[in-house]
């Protein structure tokens, strides 16, 4: 019967990649939750600050500047920080459209789907377990070099070292103890560990500002003469070789959106939070990195303590112990914001049915998942007895990006996406597009609306996602149908195979080779047109991307450049972290996600706050995809149409 075989076998293929697909609605009161909502716009500020100034500034200025970009370091720090400031200003938009847990895998799972979701999701475990261990590692590497390798050669002479390539040459026992310790910190409470940090960014800042200023006052310019490199010693390919290491300082401001869960206003604190800790951050790391190439020569730069080195060699030794004490300050803060936020992406996935149940168990007292923070201290902390530094750096950056990447994108495709008419009084956030309403609703006439929706918003919601009118010269291209998600993902992949073209394009051959450049720049800005020529959804938000597509389209394109620019034995780990994430999403994830319990399960499933109210995910009986499921029950009987006929079974019976 190879008829029905075929038939049953596009049958489960089909239904694969509905379920891959299908994106998760948001409906009912979207501040409820579980955990604590405490924390406010100075506390998440003062979270993302501490998140990104730890270890970036005082071991990964000194390692980019001795052997990656010299005096050019704070170039570097200027494309990573531009480059993140613009994935920034996607995930305030999205933390005022989506205050929930989770950060860019709940984004995600909203605007592209449950497959693409995972994926950011696996991602954001990698980013945050490798942040805290890589963190934990440069904390005590930190202090190990401030006690001239006592705590080396002691952990040396007692458990010998590691004779394997791919670890550490010595299981870093105390870089264990720290992480152990910080997660210990965390769970007295969100509210409690919010104190310490802000008292220890605080201090942070304060030691960072007494640097720059001696950075300043100590200056030589003669440091930055031809005699001793130049400016820029390692061309500008190491320029932004520099910038995909430094792109590292900059990963935490995600912890922001981590938090939404637990603000007190989320719409409002997440993107103020953003922009400020960001734009903080980057002059920050700008400044630091012009005082430390100002003071002494890049070739004397000691990358395991650079600044405490370089003020050494100015002769204000007295400074050196106020910047030990802010190292210990941002390296913990560091070290807090990553264990902060992976045990809320755990809890996000768990939520949703991706990962295993008990991961979303939250503590009554404390309000917050005990025991996603204990794996999750326990995994950063043996990964840190391992492993080096420098390995632990390059292969979290891949991961950030890639989910950079696609919030960017998602971006993009939600500004263009119409907007379902919900009548629910229990709304209280914008309201996305359900798994039900159909991507290209506006395009064949057929929105999310229903017969109660006035004239001009009926109007309104069939021109959102087409071509405006004085566009429409364009439609023979677009045939007037593709989704501007169509467009966004030629877009993205075009911007992908340009930078690989010119990352292994060393020296042009001749004109030809320039050929592939203008087709694929070509197809870049023809697509960026086409997305222009749309309409976009008008729908107000307290904060939005300015100047979309094309700020987003910038975005996705410096991501792409820097993962390009990443090497090879990183995107070989990196297949490998992938490789056991897409195992567990098919053999478990996709099986067992709340999405999975079928239409009956989404209309009876409630949510957790009081007063019987839904859900955020769950599916109100009133809502647009419960009026379209009653439309196809009362209609023809070819939606339940068996895979094979009873006539095809006796025709083929011998």
């Amino acid at each position: 019967m190879p008829g029905a075989r075929h038939k049953i076998l596009g049958h489960v293929l089909s239904g694969f990649c509905h379920k891959m697909n299908r994106r998760k609605p948001l409906y009912g009161d979207s501040l409820d939750t579980p955990l604590n909502r405490c924390l406010t716009t100075f506390d998440i500020t003062l979270l993302g600050v501490g998140h990104m100034v730890g270890a970036g500034i005082y071991v990964l200025t000194g390692t980019v500047a001795r052997y990656m970009s010299g005096p050019a370091t704070a170039v570097s720090f200027l494309l990573a920080g531009v480059t993140s400031m613009l994935a920034a200003l996607c995930y305030a938009e999205f933390g005022t459209r989506i205050p929930r847990a989770g950060s860019a895998y709940a984004y995600t799972y909203v605007s592209l789907g449950e497959f693409w979701a995972f994926i950011i999701g696996w991602n954001i475990i990698l980013e945050y377990i490798i942040g805290a261990a890589s963190v934990a590692r440069a904390w005590s590497g930190y202090l190990d070099e401030m006690l001239h390798g006592a705590i080396t050669n002691a952990t040396i002479s007692i458990t010998g070292e590691l004779h394997e390539t791919l670890l550490s040459t010595y299981p870093d026992v105390l870089a264990f103890l720290i992480c152990i310790v910080a997660s210990l910190i965390l769970a007295v409470g969100v509210k409690t560990s919010a104190y310490i940090n802000n008292g220890l960014t605080i201090l942070n800042l304060l030691v960072i500002s007494l640097v720059i200023f001696l950075g300043f006052y100590y200056a030589d310019c003669n440091n930055w003469s031809e005699e001793n490199g130049g400016f820029m010693p390692f061309g500008f390919k190491g320029v932004m070789a520099g910038a995909a290491t430094c792109f590292y300082a900059y990963v935490g401001f995600d912890s922001i959106s981590a938090s939404s869960e637990e603000a007190k206003d989320p719409t409002r604190s997440i993107p103020i939070a953003t922009i400020l800790s960001m734009s903080l951050v980057g002059i920050i790391y700008i400044l630091v990195a012009v005082a430390l190439t100002l003071m002494v020569p890049y070739k004397n730069i000691v990358p395991e303590a650079a600044l405490p080195a370089a003020l050494g060699e100015v002769h204000a030794d007295w400074a050196k112990y106020a910047v030990a004490v802010g190292a210990v300050c941002g390296m913990t803060t560091t070290l807090l914001g990553s264990l902060f936020s992976l045990p809320r992406c755990l809890y996000a996935m768990s939520a949703d049915g991706l990962l295993f149940g008990f991961l979303s168990d939250v503590n009554n007292k404390s309000q917050i998942p005990i025991s996603n923070l204990i794996i999750s201290g326990l995994s950063s902390a043996i990964i840190a007895l391992l492993f080096d530094l420098e390995k632990l750096v390059e292969f979290m950056s891949i991961g950030t990006l890639l989910a950079y990447t696609i919030v960017s994108a998602a971006v993009i495709i939600l500004r263009y996406r119409p907007t379902p008419a919900l009548d629910d009084k229990h709304f209280s956030v914008p309201q996305l597009e359900s798994p039900g309403d159909r991507e290209d609703s506006s395009a064949t006439g057929t929105p999310g609306t229903d017969g109660g929706s006035s004239s001009s918003e009926m109007f309104e919601a069939l021109m959102v996602g087409r071509l405006r009118p004085e566009y429409a010269w364009l439609e023979p291209l677009t045939g007037g149908r593709a989704p501007v998600t169509t467009w966004v993902y030629i877009f993205t992949l075009a911007t992908a195979a340009l930078c690989v073209h010119n990352y292994f394009l060393a020296e042009p051959a001749g004109h030809w080779a320039l050929l592939p450049t203008f087709i694929l720049l070509t197809i870049i800005i023809a697509c960026l047109v086409i997305i222009w020529a749309h309409q976009q959804n008008p729908m107000k938000l307290p904060f939005r991307v300015p100047w979309v597509p094309l700020l987003p389209a910038i975005s996705v394109m410096l991501n792409l450049e820097l993962m390009i620019n990443l090497n090879s034995l990183t995107w070989a780990r990196f297949a490998i972290w992938m490789t056991f994430g897409l195992l567990l999403y098919f053999l478990y994830g996709i099986h067992h996600s709340k999405l999975g319990e079928g239409v009956t399960g989404l209309l009876s499933r409630s949510g957790s706050g009081s007063g019987g109210g839904g859900g955020w995910g769950a599916v109100d009986k009133t809502s647009s995809l419960a009026r379209r499921v009653a439309r196809l029950g009362r209609g023809k009987g070819d939606d339940r149409k068996p895979i094979i006929s009873d006539d095809e079974l006796a025709r083929r019976d011998p």
